[in-house]
């Protein structure tokens, strides 16, 4: 019996899977044939949902009812009240809606709103085949590794002079994935007035917002108010990927924006499962104990993060320490390896590691770069988070932990950078 024709739309005939869901998915297979792999690929938080989140889902479990397309009112107020304690935000439950999961969201965002993408080159490996899928026109910004990857005034004012009425939305994401780095409310303000001049809509996703890792996290929002959507969710600071729960927060003026995009997840993904908003209302409620636990989520990530950037660097791999979250990006141009590797692609070369040494990361184009560059992304989160950070509670104040510290309790990543740093000395 003959196959049926296949007709598939163009946007996405050829697309494969998400690079970060492939790397996962390849290192459990991996691991399930006996090989020995580090899983540096997958941005997955490695710290447990804190306790008392866990205690109201469970609370909640009982909740079957359909809620509101835009979201628990109750989660909603909560989240507003979050951005208003945290940043100073003019929220209101109003200006809220919550999603399953904030990549949901910024697919909706570019679906409802008619404009050009503005990205940032590293960027997060979803934001491109979303605009593709829809088939949004990209701006591509490619950083420097000067700048520590961070886009200045001066690229985004070139961008958005040529054609300069033309509707865009720029994606900013700090603390950085891939990269791990972060703006300073100067730098913040510069690119605020930028966007303020050309009208663009900024999607500040700040997912990893919380894990800044001296908790000094500062939103665009307040410099650009008025055309800033802020991006958030559970998955990162409060270790909750799975439960997949996103939050935008509009300013009141875009109120039509978050109308059609909660126009259009009424006809797809309907509301977001009853009990985990529940749960989420105490998430953003925060408390002592949410504090103690982002503390000491922040002082191992902060550890950890620099000494690996500091043990790639003795071995010749040219990195910038993070400013938060539990990336780094490091180039391997000038590492002893260099002229090997400059006859392979980044994809070839990330592999051929994966072989040698059983370290999973991910090439630099899968975040944008060209696969002529010699660098990469990795995730230093392949270890045990709730066994860390009650370790770490026992470490006396304000003592920074140390590097026995990290091998007795994060193996698996020291293990993999000591690998990966004698890989590239050879």
């Amino acid at each position: 019996m003959s196959s049926p024709d296949v007709n598939l739309n163009l946007n996405v005939r050829g697309m494969g899977q998400s690079a970060t869901v492939a790397i996962n998915d390849r290192s459990n297979a991996l691991r399930k044939e006996g090989r020995e792999v580090f899983k540096l690929g997958l941005g997955q938080s490695p710290f447990p949902v804190p306790s008392s989140v866990v205690a109201e889902l469970q609370a909640n479990a009982f909740q079957k009812d359909y809620l509101p397309v835009k979201g628990l009112r109750e989660l909603r107020k909560a989240v507003a009240d979050y951005h208003r304690r945290t940043q100073g935000m003019a929220c209101d439950t109003e200006d809220v809606l919550i999603g399953p999961g904030s990549k949901e969201l910024m697919f909706l965002l570019q679906l409802v709103y008619y404009g050009d993408l503005i990205i940032p080159t590293p960027a997060w490996v979803s934001y491109a085949p979303q605009a593709n899928i829809i088939g949004r026109h990209i701006q591509w910004i490619h950083t420097e590794k000067s700048d520590q990857w961070r886009m200045t005034p001066a690229q985004l004012e070139a961008v958005c002079r040529r054609d300069a009425g033309r509707p865009r939305v720029l994606i900013l994401n700090y603390p950085s994935n891939p990269t791990g780095a972060t703006f300073s409310a100067d730098q913040l303000q510069a690119l605020a007035e930028v966007a303020r001049r050309y009208k663009v809509v900024v999607l500040s996703d700040e997912i990893y917002g919380e894990l800044h890792h001296e908790g000094r996290h500062v939103s665009i929002a307040r410099f650009y108010p008025e055309g800033t959507i802020v991006s958030s969710g559970l998955s990162k600071w409060a270790g909750a990927g799975g439960w997949r729960l996103g939050t935008f927060a509009f300013p009141r003026s875009m109120q039509w924006l978050l109308e059609a995009m909660a126009a259009v997840a009424s006809e797809t993904y309907t509301s977001v499962s009853a009990p985990i908003q529940f749960a989420a209302c105490r998430a953003f409620r925060g408390g002592l104990d949410i504090e103690k636990y982002l503390h000491h989520s922040r002082r191992i990530l902060n550890a950890l993060g620099g000494w690996c950037a500091a043990r790639m660097e003795a071995a010749g791999v040219s990195v910038s320490p993070p400013d938060g979250g539990f990336y780094l990006f490091p180039d391997f141009s000038a590492c002893a390896r260099a002229t090997r590797l400059r006859s392979r692609s980044s994809s070839e070369w990330t592999e051929n590691l994966l072989e040698d040494t059983g370290v999973a990361i991910l090439p630099g184009s899968s975040f944008g770069r060209s696969d002529e560059e010699l660098q990469a992304r990795l995730a230093y989160v392949d270890f045990d988070g709730g066994r860390a950070l009650y370790a770490s509670q026992s470490v006396t104040e304000p003592e920074a932990l140390d590097e026995e510290f990290l091998r007795t309790f994060c193996p698996n990543v020291t293990n993999a950078i000591d690998r990966l740093a004698e890989w590239a000395g050879h």
